[in-house]
């Protein structure tokens, strides 16, 4: 089962907006962080927004914060409410297309799936997401560095003479 990547941001930003928490969170920053387009930023804020997970503040110093705490949202409630509204797209475009029925055995399976993979979702909460971001952040978890490089540096020149003559260096 594959997400939609309007759904991934959305968890993405709730969890930039939970590890803020309670501060306010400006969108440009979200997105710069999440490398996510400004505009898709503002798009699914908006969404989340409507959704009920987060508040808006709007001015100067406005920005973006939980609408709840993080215990009391579950990222299946995110998942359902970010497919939903992607489904509910798709289904007008079918309705337009002339398939609306054609296929409605197909379709009760996919979202019996569906309802099955969101219930396994449903037990998570953002809150348990954070922790486990941050024990994988913890100094203790960091990847092993690397040696320091104790010769020089190539030089151009060295280089030039190493493809010249392959079986040096």
């Amino acid at each position: 089962m594959r997400l939609s990547k309007t759904t991934n941001y959305a968890i993405r930003i709730l969890l930039d907006c939970a590890v803020a928490q309670p501060n306010l969170v400006k969108v440009a920053e979200i997105s710069e962080r999440r490398d996510i387009t400004l505009q898709n930023t503002f798009k699914i804020v908006h969404l989340l927004s409507r959704a009920g997970f987060i508040q808006a503040v709007r001015g100067r110093h406005g920005g973006v914060r939980l609408a709840r705490p993080a215990s009391e949202i579950r990222i299946g409630d995110v998942v359902r409410a970010m497919e939903i509204l992607n489904l509910e797209i798709e289904n007008d475009e079918s309705e337009r297309s002339g398939t609306q029925g054609q296929l409605a055995a197909l379709d009760e399976l996919f979202d019996n799936a569906l309802g099955a993979f969101i219930s396994v979702l449903d037990e998570h909460t953002l809150e348990q997401m954070i922790k486990v971001q941050r024990k994988e952040a913890a100094p203790g978890r960091a990847k092993p560095k690397l040696p320091r490089r104790t010769t020089k540096p190539a030089t151009i020149a060295g280089s030039a003479a190493r493809r010249q003559h392959p079986g040096h260096g």
